[in-house]
């Protein structure tokens, strides 16, 4: 229900205002315009999507040199930029992994752009396995994942450049660490799953005929590899005849089954299964329709242990033989509490870990389905890992919260015995900050969950430079983490909040859907009452209030501060969303539908988009808040035409003195795989930008 007709570009002047002395470079304007179920709807930087063009590329280049030339001028931001450096210049160490004769980990020395993947043998002595820091000179190519054969003597890693989701896999002899074959190429939305020694599983879409970085890509496929043969004999195992946007393989430990699920949407899966052992064996289906979530974690001979949500908003777990593998066959093996479940297997059990009220609690079941013992945390927070091989004597997990840097423990399972594995050395002052959850009333009544961070003792008089963080979309919960970034902030007297917005996972399904598609204003009620709570009990006020968020989260930020552009001083939108009638168009955008719905589906959800889509949304004459938008020229996750085009309508249409900037990452991507430097760089320009625009001249350390 969509035609589009005249197009044709014409030119409008630098706009500069008086007060603010920014002068903004050229946007012309051209007269595109759609028809959507009869409706005009005008798009005049729709030249802007071509990322291709060098009109395009002009006008980044214009708007960053505008942009850093702001910044340039902040009187503190090379001092922060320090701090941030230095608080971040701590060694990193992940837990290790067996594979093989060697044990493997990941380790950072503090400022590495990249993470450097070591190993141990026997001998204990540590050798680098790979590292990623000599992929390119300037950090931008990053690992983007390592695989392993059964017998741990071949690997598979996958590269990422300038932060694209399309990948590189580059296979070698993980005992001489040289390459054995050609790269893979074009490989997209894929992990690496090898079957014995000689080949393995991966997806990916075929290449686009037009621009890499944003034509659709729909048509996801696995296929098997085997070693010793070019990519242009790898088989289609499955997403030939079956046109599927997701579609994802993995081996089971005991290496005899193919488990496939396959997705149209970025919720709800089919799932199949295929016999290895046998020779041309059929792929079976276990669930044929997408109105639920299933994966299978674990199997012990043909009896199938599955992570599901059918007839199960928060998720359990249930048990079938693969002879029979339907749904009417499964039984509860942990059923459904009121606490979401996200189950894992490592050493011989499962591991529950529970979300109550966006924090973490863990059990711990043997293969009977008997409770063994919960497994006592360091403190409220966010514990994650518990995963591992059957036979591993010890696994390991992670705990960190909003003033506790990530630290790593050891479990030893048969035992229940815990200990400290690594835990960081930062020069952060924790017990000086604490963290308090309140429950908010949203527009509807709704109670709202918010983790609000600060340095105790801190003075409740609306003046507090405040960021005010949210998601609330794909069933994804906001659970406590440190970073350094909120540590810097939080030492200069900031106060920092979360708010678990419905349209996230906190509370199950129904709770994700209460902010999908018709229902996706209360996402953006939600966030507009938490900041209303901020100012009411006197955290902050409008003129010390920043929103801020990323991806779908930049969605948020968008559509927030064009409906309500009175209640913050700052708006700090990422790699947003932000054209709600077109996201469907680019890449994989068209899997977000079950979130969003689309301006295709019929008139009702056509003008419920346009009602908030950030784009559509700007109107002239308005006051908005200090703005800079950020967005990578290498993101074919989300586009940087939707944010192209929402600081072009913004730097238009904006009335009164607060800047509005676009800062654009060159050889950047969504966010994965950013080097170190590029992301402090990015982190001290926004809280810079945000103290500035809030009246502080130096930094306002308490």
């Amino acid at each position: 229900m969509k035609k589009t007709f005249l197009i044709m570009a014409i030119t409008t002047a630098g706009i500069s205002f008086g007060q603010n002395k920014i002068q903004y470079p050229e946007s012309k304007k051209g007269e595109t315009v759609d028809v959507y179920f009869d409706t005009k709807v005008s798009d005049p930087y729709r030249w802007l999507e071509d990322d291709k063009s060098a009109e395009t590329g002009a006008w980044v280049k214009a708007q960053n040199e505008v942009t850093y030339g702001y910044l340039d001028k902040i009187p503190f931001r090379e001092e922060l930029k320090k701090r941030m450096e230095k608080l971040w210049n701590y060694e990193k160490i992940s837990a290790p992994f067996v594979e093989g004769k060697f044990t493997y980990y990941s380790k950072n020395n503090g400022l590495q752009n990249q993470s450097v993947i070591y190993r141990k043998g026997k001998d204990g002595k540590e050798e680098v396995f790979l590292d990623p820091n000599t992929f390119s000179k300037d950090g931008t190519t990053s690992l983007g994942g390592l695989n392993f054969s059964k017998d741990g003597n071949k690997a598979a890693y996958a590269i990422s450049e300038g932060g694209s989701d399309w990948r590189k896999v580059i296979i070698i002899d993980a005992l001489s660490k040289k390459a054995i074959e050609d790269t893979l190429v074009d490989v997209k939305f894929s992990g690496v799953a090898w079957h014995g020694n000689e080949g393995f599983y991966y997806s990916s879409y075929d290449k686009p005929k037009g621009s890499e970085l944003s034509a659709k890509t729909d048509q996801h496929k696995l296929y098997y590899h085997k070693l010793g043969t070019s990519q242009k004999e790898d088989k289609v195992i499955f997403g030939a005849d079956q046109k599927r946007r997701y579609i994802g393989g993995y081996v089971t430990e005991d290496d005899k089954y193919l488990v496939i699920s396959a997705a149209n949407s970025t919720y709800g899966n089919e799932l199949y299964i295929k016999d290895l052992t046998k020779a041309n064996s059929p792929i079976v289906t276990i669930v044929d329709n997408f109105n639920s979530s299933n994966q299978i974690i674990e199997n012990e001979g043909t009896k199938l242990f599955i992570e599901t949500d059918l007839n199960a908003p928060n998720t359990r777990v249930v048990t079938v033989d693969i002879s029979n593998p339907k749904p009417e066959n499964w039984k509860d093996f942990i059923k459904e509490t009121q606490n979401i479940l996200s189950p894992s297997t490592g050493g011989g059990f499962f591991f529950a870990n529970y979300t109550k009220d966006a924090v973490s609690f863990v059990q711990q079941y043997d293969y009977s389905g008997k409770l063994i013992r919960e497994i006592k945390l360091p403190a409220v927070g966010t514990a994650g890992g518990f995963g591992g091989k059957k036979d591993e004597k010890t696994l390991y997990y992670s705990f960190t919260n909003y003033t506790t840097p990530g630290t790593i423990y050891s479990l030893e399972p048969k035992s229940g015995k815990s200990a400290i594995y690594q835990k960081p050395v930062v020069d952060f002052k924790s017990d000086d900050y604490e963290s308090k959850q309140v429950f908010y009333t949203s527009k509807d009544g709704t109670k709202i969950p918010m983790i609000i961070t600060y340095k105790k003792g801190t003075k409740l008089d609306g003046k507090n430079p405040t960021i005010l963080y949210g998601y609330g979309g794909f069933n994804i919960s906001l659970t406590p983490s440190f970073s350094i970034a909120n540590a810097v902030w939080l030492e200069n007297g900031g106060v920092y909040a979360v708010a678990n917005l419905r349209g996230g996972g906190e509370y199950g399904k129904k709770w994700h859907d209460a902010g999908t598609k018709l229902q996706k204003q209360n996402v953006f009620d939600d966030f507009i009452a938490a900041g209303e709570y901020l100012i009411a009990q006197k955290y902050t006020s409008s003129a010390f209030l920043a929103i801020r968020g990323g991806s779908n989260g930049g969605l948020l930020v968008g559509a927030t501060m064009t409906q309500r552009p009175d209640l913050m001083k700052v708006a700090l939108p990422a790699v947003g969303v932000m054209d709600m009638l077109r996201y469907h168009t680019f890449t994989a955008g068209a899997g977000w539908a079950y979130d969003y719905g689309t301006s295709q589906d019929n008139k009702e959800m056509f003008e419920y988009l346009k009602g908030y889509s950030p784009v559509q949304n700007v109107k002239a004459g308005v006051k908005y808040p200090a703005t800079m938008v950020t967005t990578g020229d290498h993101d074919d996750r989300v586009v940087p035409a939707h944010s192209f085009k929402f600081a072009a309508e913004l730097q238009e249409k904006q009335t009164g003195p607060n800047p509005v900037l676009i800062r654009i990452d060159v050889k950047a991507g969504h966010g994965a795989g950013k080097s170190v430097a590029a992301t402090i760089q990015e982190n001290v320009d926004i809280q810079a930008f945000t103290l500035y625009n809030m009246g502080f001249k130096a930094l306002p350390k308490k």
